[in-house]
């Protein structure tokens, strides 16, 4: 009878990221328990669970020995990427499911497909550089704002989504407690820092300088992404304060690259033209 061992997936993550664990059920030769024990040690488990299907394929292709090795360690690396993407895209923290690929821009002509396809590739976030997205409600700032993120983390990058408010709330209560400092410097260690609603609430001064905190720390090493309701003429009513303001638009602009989405809500219209179908 074929011995059955249990297969884990084992990675530099933390025990909570770990994927389930499979059953395999290997034949009864010495080597392949051998094998299976050393790719056990080795934190291999793509290889682990592949090599017998890939040792079967190559045997009867007659394939080379150092092909059926590459074709073992493509197996692993391609393992390992997806499950990276995997964790980075948990620890993104994404409310909802979004992909550029799914964006409308024929609903939305403000939004030019050749910047969003550049905004894919992960330059401009090593290079440090802002996005400002700017528009009403409805007009795909959130859509544009994960999308861009998920495609940045899916490169490799470690990526946070989180709103404008609930960065604030987390700061003033790092700071309640004496823990600012870490709370910071965790956030100036993110490659990508998606901020969501910029400017829906105004901020008193010191919600304010909180936020400030973590742009100055970010200026010109890591990339910031904002979407937001509020054109720039705006923020000083969401700071409060014009200095203070005018200094956080200095770190948000300097170098970004602006989208403006419009102000015609294309959700709105798609709900109109489910609810009225017939209406020219």
């Amino acid at each position: 009878m074929s011995p059955t061992v249990t297969v884990t997936d084992h990675d530099e993550e933390p025990e909570t990221d770990k994927v389930p664990a499979r059953r395999l059920s290997l034949p009864g030769d010495p080597e392949d328990m051998l094998i299976d024990e050393a790719c056990r040690e080795l934190r291999l488990p793509a290889f682990r669970e592949r090599f017998i299907d890939l040792a079967t394929t190559a045997r009867r292709e007659q394939a080379t020995y150092k092909q059926f090795l590459l074709d073992l360690l493509q197996v692993e690396l391609a393992d390992r990427d997806l499950r990276r993407q995997q964790r980075l895209l948990r620890l993104a923290r994404f409310p909802r499911p979004k992909r550029l690929e799914d964006f409308d821009f024929a609903k939305n002509p403000n939004v030019t497909p050749e910047v969003v396809a550049d905004l894919k590739s992960p330059t401009w976030v090593r290079e440090g550089r802002p996005l400002v997205l700017i528009g009403d409600s409805g007009t795909g700032k959130s859509h544009l704002l994960i999308g861009i993120g998920t495609a940045i983390a899916e490169a490799g990058l470690s990526v946070r989504y989180t709103t404008t408010s609930a960065l604030v709330n987390e700061l003033a209560e790092a700071d309640a407690a004496r823990r600012l400092s870490s709370v910071i410097a965790r956030y100036s260690k993110i490659d990508l820092l998606c901020l969501d609603e910029f400017g829906y609430l105004n901020l008193d001064r010191k919600g304010a300088k909180l936020l400030f905190q973590i742009f100055t720390e970010r200026e010109e090493r890591k990339a910031t992404a904002v979407a937001t309701n509020s054109p720039f003429t705006e923020w000083d009513k969401t700071f409060g304060d014009a200095r203070l303001c005018a200094a956080i638009a200095d770190r948000i602009t300097f170098r970004c690259t602006l989208i403006q989405t419009g102000t015609e809500s294309y959700r709105l219209q798609a709900t109109q033209e489910s609810l009225f179908p017939h209406q020219d």
